[in-house]
């Protein structure tokens, strides 16, 4: 019974992606970019020899995460070809020319004989899911083919439907892997109490990714010209809710700070929303090449796939998403020591860092421009109080990496045996 309507969910869950194509972007790149895919696939998997890893995420963020343990083995195991595959356009679209991998697909919808098919032409000698993402069809088709099959940074919490009484379905899917490395101690618990016990608490990866990519940050001349050693703050990931909530203070802190804005979604529609609420001078990063920045106040980021060196550039962070959808990634921001802004989401609670952060100090969560107006200024006016936000942000970064190194042993055993 579980499987039937599993079956009947994924199928209603495509159709609805089919109906949405027409009116919305996401979806129609969702299913542009699955047409014609098996051709794509077999003509490049044609073109690969040797042993193949097969790494899955669901988006961009979840790549990210998954990152240094794919960067990691290539660069331990430079003949071992990696294949990767989304879900999501907004990972596909960004990565699909990753020079590490020499293969990315979208994952085909999840069926039997996609599965098969699938699988048939990677071949994969090991596969690692990152985080989330849990597909019967394709991890029963590992299983069969006793293939190495790994979680990467999973986190779980009490409600799922794998812990529920009518769960039982869904805790099948889990028992297809050989191991997992979770984020928490809750996590393994949860995952314990179900009688998986191959479970390591290996932290989150992303914490590795961050700091390498704050060490390593690429110098972005305009942005660079544009802070000219006066305070900046980088608000990063912003959605329209975020803009409605922040405008007022933006409008009001221009003569003392500068803004970068890099909003979540860089259509014309939302650059026009940002700059019809902010008042003072802004110029689009497209338009600001040979132009004097001196004369701006706001710096609005019209591009993607700059953000997480953008950071380098502010004093203080402001990370979109909590209003909407999720918030997006603080760590990046994190990862500079600087303090971090975000809104008070609901969702804020499932994310550990948000919770870690909050209590320390290091993020600050606010619902209103009045509320942002007074949070900043405790950290403005007193150096003491900014100074302890920041330490609380570069600690936390510090204390929680290693994830990768700790996967890698377990990895390593594995591609010994190929």
């Amino acid at each position: 019974m579980g499987e039937f309507f599993y079956r009947i969910v994924t199928w209603l869950y495509i159709f609805a992606i089919y109906i949405a194509k027409f009116f919305n972007s996401k979806a129609a790149k969702m299913w542009k970019g699955r047409r014609k895919q098996w051709k794509k696939i077999r003509k490049k998997m044609s073109e690969i020899e040797g042993s193949n890893i097969w790494i899955h995420c669901s988006s961009l963020g979840e790549f990210e995460q998954g990152r240094p343990v794919i960067e990691a083995i290539k660069i331990k195991n430079p003949e071992i070809n990696i294949i990767v595959t989304f879900f999501s356009p907004s990972g596909y679209e960004v990565r699909k020319n990753y020079n590490i991998a020499s293969a990315v697909f979208y994952l085909p919808f999840d069926s039997r004989k996609n599965a098969r098919k699938f699988i048939d032409y990677i071949h994969p000698k090991m596969a690692l899911f990152i985080k989330y993402e849990y597909w019967h069809y394709y991890l029963d088709e590992l299983k069969l083919r006793k293939v190495p099959t790994i979680s990467i940074s999973s986190i779980f919490r009490p409600g799922q439907l794998f812990f529920k009484p009518q769960g039982e379905f869904y805790r099948n899917i889990l028992e297809k892997f050989d191991h997992f490395f979770v984020q928490n101690e809750v996590s393994k618990k949860l995952l314990n109490s179900i009688n998986i016990n191959e479970v390591t608490i290996s932290g989150d990866t992303r914490f590795d990714r961050v700091a390498e990519v704050s060490k390593n940050a690429r110098d972005i001349p305009v942005a660079r010209e544009f802070k000219n050693d006066q305070t900046v703050m980088v608000i990063g990931s912003s959605w329209s809710r975020d803009i409605d909530a922040l405008a007022n203070f933006i409008n009001d802190w221009c003569d003392k700070m500068k803004f970068i804005i890099a909003p979540h979604e860089i259509e014309e529609k939302n650059l026009r929303h940002i700059e019809t609420k902010l008042k003072d001078k802004l110029i689009r990063f497209s338009n600001a090449n040979n132009v004097s920045l001196s004369e701006y106040n706001i710096l609005l980021i019209d591009n993607i796939g700059m953000l997480s060196s953008l950071y380098q550039y502010g004093e203080y962070a402001y990370v979109g998403g909590a209003f909407d959808h999720g918030i997006h990634n603080t760590l990046e921001a994190a990862a500079y020591g600087i303090p971090v802004f975000c809104g008070r989401g609901r969702r804020n609670i499932k994310y550990q860092e948000v919770v870690d952060l909050a209590a320390r100090g290091g993020i600050i969560e606010i619902e209103t421009s009045h509320d942002m107006e007074k949070s900043f200024k405790k950290l403005y006016d007193d150096k003491a109080v900014y100074r302890s936000s920041a330490q609380a942000t570069r600690s936390y970064i510090d204390e929680k990496t290693g994830a990768t190194k700790l996967i890698m042993e377990y990895v390593n055993k594995v591609i010994a045996q190929f």
